[in-house]
């Protein structure tokens, strides 16, 4: 099973690819079109130098090796994917190919957390959208996606892999509950700059509290995102 978790920033991603790791039947790939994206955007993120170094550019090259053979000849490939990744230029057929779930977070977290670490993002910058086209087009050929929320994983992390794991047909293995503390081999170079609480953890962080509370340019975001997420939520996940 190749598995594509199509998520935003900041939004529990980083861990849910080392549980899906820790299984030990799933090899795993960190945000396979970050160089692609950098490279047809001329954004300047954190370590872009190094970004484009580590990965090829080229969507279509990327494109091929997602669905070619599975790393270490595992039963199943779990790809790690920022929705904000798909822009004009690249290739979205492929995904139809793929088991695909949708990871969403309340857009007023989004935007507190990553405006911490990326000044002045936009609407763009954080994913919503692009989920939103994704589900539709994978809905219009027939598909009936999985989406689940990051709060609901946070509040409960086994009922909620469970029902996960049900949704797209894979058995259920207690391990995908922790992992060493440190990384993940195959973490993107990136991380050392956005992975560090996630470094320092053995498994998926307590229930989050209140919304935060927003003001002008961070609660304009978080507004202008909520269509989309709202569009993702009718359709998740529930806790039994």
């Amino acid at each position: 099973m190749r598995i594509a978790m199509w998520s935003g920033p900041r939004n529990l991603s980083t861990a849910m690819m080392y549980s899906f790791a820790a299984r030990g039947d799933c090899a795993v790939v960190d945000e396979p079109f970050y160089a692609a994206y950098l490279a047809a955007t001329d954004l300047q993120h954190p370590m872009r130098d190094a970004i484009m170094a580590a990965q090829s550019q080229d969507p279509t090259r990327v494109v091929g090796q997602l669905l070619g053979p599975v790393p270490a000849q595992k039963p199943h490939f779990y790809q790690k994917h920022m929705a904000q990744h798909m822009i004009p230029g690249v290739p979205r057929d492929w995904v139809n190919e793929l088991t695909n779930v949708f990871l969403i977070r309340h857009p007023a977290r989004v935007a507190a957390s990553f405006s911490a670490k990326y000044d002045n993002p936009t609407l763009a910058d954080i994913g919503f959208v692009q989920q939103a086209e994704l589900y539709e087009q994978l809905v219009a050929v027939g598909q009936s996606p999985v989406v689940i929320d990051s709060a609901d994983i946070r509040r409960n992390p086994e009922a909620m892999l469970r029902r996960l794991c049900a949704a797209i047909g894979l058995d259920w293995t207690p391990a995908m509950l922790s992992w060493p503390r440190g990384g993940h081999v195959e973490d993107g170079v990136w991380a050392a700059h956005w992975y560090a609480t996630v470094h320092d953890s053995t498994g998926f962080a307590p229930a989050e509290g209140p919304l935060p509370e927003l003001e002008g340019a961070r609660a304009a975001l978080a507004e202008v995102a909520m269509p989309a997420y709202e569009r993702l939520c009718a359709v998740k996940l529930r806790p039994a």
